[in-house]
């Protein structure tokens, strides 16, 4: 059986080793706190103004305010920064955090079609630090529809995995 760090590995196209070269340099101290905020704020902004309902209904009962903070405080605390997200909030615990939104593939490639647009628009972010960060936020958007999959699995006791 396959971890969830092998399936979102597979499912993205990104290796592990690709998506955690976040950690090779301090992303952090190389692109400032404002950086996170604005790339945070960009991409909200994209994703409250999406045109697909279907997406949009996903963080209807969310605060975009809210959204952001938490947003650009996990990418600090991820990337090297001070653990913000961690003293408001506790451990980021990403799959727990997502299991009441339906993290499908469609959903996965829509929100990295967002972040991908808020990441370009945000001019203090160079090229290799885009391309590390794309690789993490397409390995963990993977991860997170691996880790919905198998509690939907364990919630139904079967096997079948979704493949959309």
């Amino acid at each position: 059986m396959q971890s969830l760090q092998e399936k979102a590995a597979e499912w993205s196209g990104v290796a592990q080793e690709d998506a955690f070269a976040i950690d090779e340099t301090n992303l952090y101290l190389k692109l400032g706190h404002q950086t996170f905020v604005d790339l945070s704020t960009e991409f909200y902004n994209r994703v409250f103004a999406d045109d697909q309902t279907w997406f949009q209904s996903i963080f209807a009962n969310s605060r975009k305010e809210d959204a952001i903070q938490n947003q650009y405080e996990f990418f600090i605390q991820r990337m090297g920064g001070p653990p913000l997200y961690s003293q408001r909030k506790g451990h980021p615990a990403l799959i727990g955090r997502h299991r009441p939104f339906p993290v499908t593939r469609e959903a996965a490639e829509r929100w990295l079609q967002h972040m991908e647009k808020a990441l370009d628009s945000v001019s203090k972010i160079d090229s290799d630090s885009k391309t590390r960060m794309f690789n993490f936020f397409r390995h963990t958007a993977f991860f997170l529809v691996a880790g919905n999959e198998m509690t939907n699995q364990q919630q139904t006791g079967g096997d079948n995995v979704q493949r959309k």
